[in-house]
């Protein structure tokens, strides 16, 4: 059984409980690392510079305390394995969802490969494997 590092565990802290509860659930079974929960307004920033946002701070679910959304990513990381990526994000969204059924976390979970969440990949023009973020059911 995999388990997460104490930077992944450091980082996934800072996240909503919900999140916490997910990703927990996810790494028994789904070896993955977290690349970063809450952002600073200069971590926003940053990203937002280098086209890995569309938003900046404070407009990002990364920037809520605590952090609405998550990044994270298979073990080993592999970024250019992008069919392993939507495996993953299958995967986890699968978890969020019988945790939301057994009443276990209060939020729906979405992926940075379907913004809104109806299941159709290929109506988005901004793809983000890592990101996860929570929203009302």
């Amino acid at each position: 059984m995999a388990s997460y590092s104490k930077n992944s565990k450091r980082k996934l802290e800072t996240c909503h409980q919900d999140l916490q509860t997910i990703f927990n659930y996810v790494v028994k079974n789904f070896d993955n690392t977290v690349i970063c929960g809450h952002r600073t307004k200069k971590e926003q920033n940053d990203v937002y510079q280098k086209g890995f946002s569309k938003v900046k701070w404070p407009n990002s679910k990364h920037n809520k305390e605590p952090s609405m959304a998550v990044d994270s990513v298979p073990w080993p990381i592999e970024w250019g394995n992008t069919a392993r990526m939507k495996f993953y994000a299958g995967y986890v969204l699968g978890v969020a969802q019988m945790l939301l059924d057994y009443g276990l976390v209060e939020h729906k979970l979405i992926s940075g490969l379907d913004w809104d969440g109806d299941t159709f990949l290929k109506d988005h023009t901004f793809i983000d494997h890592p990101h996860f973020q929570l929203v009302k059911p």
